[in-house]
């Protein structure tokens, strides 16, 4: 599977080698850990460049960063949801630059750049809905949940497993989107009881997803691109997008401040605004919509013209003190319960 992988990211990327020793680049990578390697094996031997990868939910990225901010050891942060890169930037944490290839991209990848002052990039992006495992519910006798409000019927008790927004920009975006959704109030006291219904809170955001498809739970809350690629492994899992709407992520990617190798850090920043780059994610079976406008566009990537998305506030839920509030209100008035 791994060779295979390989293969598929090489022949996507157009790799040459034998490429000379080009320094080297660290980088905190915040997307499914194939992609991380596949994409770190590719640029390593088309430039000879040594690239060394942390994989990190993106709120353990972002507070290594902070810890770090006085001596940092990353030079680029990739991927992970936007929220925490726009705090990273508002926090200084992250380098302005203004990539040329910015016009090549999609708007909201643009428009991600634009509102952190050019201190992070749209890099892809991926709507939030549910997974479920079909061979469960129908062993468990339970419906496909088909809206948010679904998730709180009695019968999914101890049926649902999502990450805990502390640790992860998932269940962060899934706060975010509810609050928007329904206003704060109302988004709590729903939170309140979906919390009756959650077995687990995951550390990471792909955690729910996977235990969803080895029959762990019936039912997660994840990005809905993270479905396909379990079920191409062989393992039952289904995805669906709440009808009352949902919000989406705009993975990014940081430059980070104080970077000891700022020059290789630029390569690598601009060679993975590429198309060919882009679609390394494919190979790897994640299936977010690229930034991109010339990249490929994977088959098994969510429709977003069949989704119905609230207008996300970016912005004002990318700053520090908003998600440090939120979570905060989460961390007391919903995970102290007992379930």
């Amino acid at each position: 599977m791994r060779k295979s992988l390989l293969a598929s990211a090489f022949a996507l990327a157009g790799v040459s080698f034998g490429a000379a020793a080009q320094g080297q680049v660290n980088i905190i990578c915040s997307v499914q850990a194939d992609w991380c390697n596949n994409m770190a094996t590719v640029y390593s031997r088309t430039t000879g460049t040594k690239v060394n990868v942390a994989l990190k939910g993106s709120g353990e990225a972002l507070a290594q960063l902070i810890a770090e901010k006085e001596n940092p050891k990353t030079d680029v942060w990739f991927g992970g949801t936007g929220d925490p890169h726009l705090q990273a930037a508002e926090q200084g944490l992250s380098l302005e630059y203004k990539s040329p290839t910015l016009t090549q991209l999609h708007p909201w990848a643009q428009k991600q750049a634009q509102q952190s002052g050019f201190k992070t990039v749209g890099i892809y992006s991926g709507p939030l809905g549910f997974g479920y495992n079909p061979e469960l519910l129908a062993k468990k006798k339970l419906p496909v949940p088909k809206t948010w409000s679904d998730l709180l019927k009695p019968q999914y008790k101890g049926e649902i497993q999502v990450a805990n927004p502390a640790s992860s920009g998932t269940s962060y975006t899934m706060i975010a989107t509810l609050v928007q959704l329904m206003g704060e109030d109302k988004a709590f006291e729903y939170l309140k009881g979906l919390h009756k219904n959650i077995s687990t809170y995951t550390r990471s955001g792909t955690g729910p997803i996977k235990a969803v498809a080895r029959g762990e739970t019936a039912v997660s809350i994840s990005f809905v691109h993270d479905g396909p690629g379990e079920k191409m492994n062989g393992f039952p899992v289904e995805t669906i997008t709440p009808a009352d709407g949902t919000g989406a992520e705009i993975g990014s990617m940081s430059l980070i401040k104080g970077s000891r190798n700022l020059e290789a850090a630029k390569k690598f920043y601009e060679w993975a605004l590429t198309p060919s780059a882009q679609e390394i994610a494919f190979a790897a079976k994640s299936f977010q919509v690229p930034s991109n406008k010339g990249a490929k566009v994977d088959p098994n990537v969510p429709d977003f013209k069949k989704i119905r998305f609230i207008d996300y506030d970016y912005a004002k839920y990318g700053s520090s003190t908003e998600r440090r509030r939120l979570i905060s209100r989460w961390e007391k008035d919903v995970n102290s319960l007992p379930r």
